[in-house]
């Protein structure tokens, strides 16, 4: 498949990076695996062992348990596009998940980041 770089990118070497964003605004690691489990399904242990192994995007993304259905509520801009408006299904669940993070970052209250 010719995809993006992203694509190929271990989760492992992204995740430290959500959790800084996320802690510099006042939140916690905590809460960064609560959306990442919330988007894929993954369990604790399933998170843990998939950023240990150095999954990369694609295989994390083909291997979640069970994504979220209520993904699709994710809407708005993430890097200037339109999430709603990526064509592509990987680099969607991506820009998904980047969303998610930014929305915590910003503040916003679980509850609705999680689509509840």
């Amino acid at each position: 498949m010719a995809g993006h770089r992203i694509y190929t990118t271990s989760v492992a070497s992204v995740y430290p990076l959500y959790v800084a964003k996320a802690e510099r605004k006042g939140r916690t690691r905590a809460e960064v695996d609560e959306i990442v489990r919330w988007l894929t399904g993954y369990s604790e242990d399933g998170l843990a062992r998939v950023l240990a192994d150095g999954v990369d995007f694609e295989a994390f993304f083909a291997g979640a348990p069970a994504l979220n259905p209520a993904r699709s509520l994710v809407t708005g801009t993430i890097c200037g596009v339109r999430v709603e408006a990526i064509e592509e299904p990987l680099m969607r669940e991506i820009r998904i998940l980047d969303k998610l993070i930014d929305e915590l970052a910003r503040g916003r209250p679980m509850a609705k980041i999680l689509r509840g």
